[in-house]
């Protein structure tokens, strides 16, 4: 690991748990329009998604689907960010890899990321987020890893990118750069880690 010049994250399901609050966002959505709540299968592939591959996948009726996507546009994912956990490792995480690495977060999420760094004062600890607004397709696409290779100024083998999820699996090795699997031994990852801490032990060790 030497190489590594650039550490880049998922949010959700790596720097935080945030499946209480995405299911929330959901089910509050869904039951507006007097739909049932989402299944875990739904919940899966939502947590991994984009919120308009998300809806899309909650809601096959077109006309439907139109009038969720208008009235889920005047909704705000604000209230829910509270639901979010943290991961207890993070904030030291950083502390000990900032001095050393650059830091980047490449996620599905849109417009809703900087106001999660920022409710939990962690908008200063990262040296670029790449969201699926600022890019043509998201993840499993591997857009999000490349902006950062160019924003960096770097080959695909001096950063490594922490994902728990199928989406960031494929993202990673399309781009070539070298994946960590957060605590889902299903992937096929360079390395495997059940907690940040373990970053430690590959980064600093």
């Amino acid at each position: 690991m030497n190489k590594i010049s650039v550490v880049a994250f998922d949010c959700d399901g790596v720097l935080f748990d945030s499946a209480e609050a995405n299911r929330a966002y959901y089910n509050q959505i869904l039951r507006h329009f007097d739909l049932p709540d989402m299944t875990d299968a739904q919940f899966a592939h939502a947590h991994m998604h984009t919120v308009d591959e998300a809806l899309s996948n909650l809601i096959q009726d077109p006309i439907l689907l139109d009038q969720v996507n208008s009235f889920r546009s005047g909704q705000s994912y604000v209230p829910f960010i509270r639901f979010m956990r943290m991961e207890p490792d993070l904030r030291s995480l950083l502390e000990r890899l900032r001095p050393v690495f650059k830091t980047a977060i490449a996620t599905n999420r849109t417009d809703t990321m900087m106001r999660v760094l920022q409710d939990h004062g962690l908008e200063g600890d990262f040296d670029k987020v790449v969201t699926a607004a600022d890019v043509r397709y998201p993840k499993p696409h591997p857009d999000l890893l490349l902006q950062l290779l160019d924003y960096f100024r770097i080959t695909a083998d001096r950063m490594i990118y922490i994902g728990d999820s199928q989406v960031d699996e494929v993202a990673a090795h399309e781009a070539l750069v070298p994946f960590v699997a957060y605590g889902n031994p299903r992937l096929n990852a360079d390395y495997h880690i059940d907690h940040l801490g373990q970053l430690d032990d590959l980064l600093l060790g």
